[in-house]
């Protein structure tokens, strides 16, 4: 059976605080034919002290600057009026709208709106309330888990399961560095994840390129998830490591190439369009010599050659010994009837 791959385009700050940015993220998303365009929401004083800095990923995107994490979240935040007019702006163009908050208040907000499922970035695994609060909700949750260990991940679920089947639950195998070094993907953790916690499991991806979650889907991934943007070169904490819309486009089409690619029952037959090619690509048995009528057919009489829709070749030793019914001239091919 074919399986569709659910992929979420993570437009997340990318809009720069403009609307009208935001929106464009929508239009590129839609295009590409990906399931979910995601934002992220949430209000600078609830998730960050004023003091924090900022990671070195986010330094080395804006040099020069010297603001701080709050600073630079702050301009970054979506308003209620911000999420409406996305929201029905998403459904006009025939994608879905998706979130993620990153504080319980964040979450209640989100329900309000009738999320149908919530999505718990790498940074909230350790966080108990906001677990707890996801899970009173009763919906289908996706989990990032960069920067964790199998046994947080494991006490995560455990604090998911009060309140949702572990059915409803997709792991997402994640590594938080913008761009993920390749050395330090570490694609094989996400079966890991898969054997030893039995969930459903995807890949969110900050590697720069399209290739590995191409490859996730392919190892089994159910959820993919990737950073996208408007243009690379855009000031911000996260274009740097994102996909531009050409690029989404190529990632979507592929996954949906490899989804068809695997979808096949597993048995190792001559597919449909395969079987015209049989008798050109394989050969049967012709004559390398003449032979009489009534002459004992030897190996010195016998050559495979294309097309292969006569007698097999792998027929060889039954044929040797056989008497010819007929005169046969060299190169033909031999059938049935050509012996006595």
């Amino acid at each position: 059976m074919r399986h569709h791959t659910l992929i979420i385009a993570e437009a997340g700050v990318n809009h720069n605080g403009s609307l009208d940015k935001a929106k464009a993220l929508i239009d590129a998303a839609a295009e590409a034919g990906v399931d979910y365009v995601k934002f992220q929401t949430f209000k600078a004083d609830k998730i960050v002290s004023k003091s924090a800095t900022k990671a070195d990923y986010q330094k080395a995107n804006e040099p020069g600057s010297d603001e701080s994490q709050y600073d630079m979240l702050k301009k970054l935040e979506l308003s209620d009026s911000n999420h409406i007019a996305l929201i029905e702006y998403a459904e006009e163009k025939g994608v879905r709208f998706f979130s993620t908050a990153f504080d319980t208040e964040g979450l209640d907000y989100l329900n309000s709106l009738g999320f149908d499922r919530f999505k718990i970035p790498s940074g909230e695994i350790t966080n108990y309330p906001y677990l707890v609060k996801i899970a009173s909700f009763g919906k289908p949750v996706i989990l990032s888990t960069g920067m964790a260990t199998m046994s947080e991940i494991g006490e995560a679920i455990e604090i998911l399961e009060r309140g949702i089947s572990k059915d409803d639950i997709t792991v997402l195998h994640c590594n938080t560095e913008y761009p993920t070094p390749m050395d330090d993907v570490n694609l094989m953790a996400m079966l890991s994840i898969a054997r030893t916690y039995e969930v459903q499991v995807g890949y969110s991806d900050h590697t720069l390129g399209i290739e590995v979650p191409i490859a996730a889907v392919a190892l089994g991934a159910t959820v993919i998830e990737k950073h996208f943007t408007l243009d690379r070169n855009m000031p911000g904490p996260d274009h740097k490591a994102s996909l531009e819309p050409s690029e989404l486009i190529e990632m979507v089409a592929s996954i949906r190439n490899i989804e068809k690619a695997i979808s096949g029952n597993g048995e190792k037959v001559p597919s449909a369009s395969e079987k015209r090619n049989m008798a050109i690509a394989r050969k049967s048995l012709h004559l390398n010599q003449a032979i009489e009528k009534g002459q004992v057919f030897t190996e010195s009489h016998l050559i495979p050659l294309r097309p292969g829709d006569g007698i097999s070749p792998m027929r060889w030793n039954e044929v040797i010994g056989k008497t010819a019914s007929k005169n046969l001239a060299v190169g033909h091919q031999l059938k049935e009837s050509d012996f006595s």
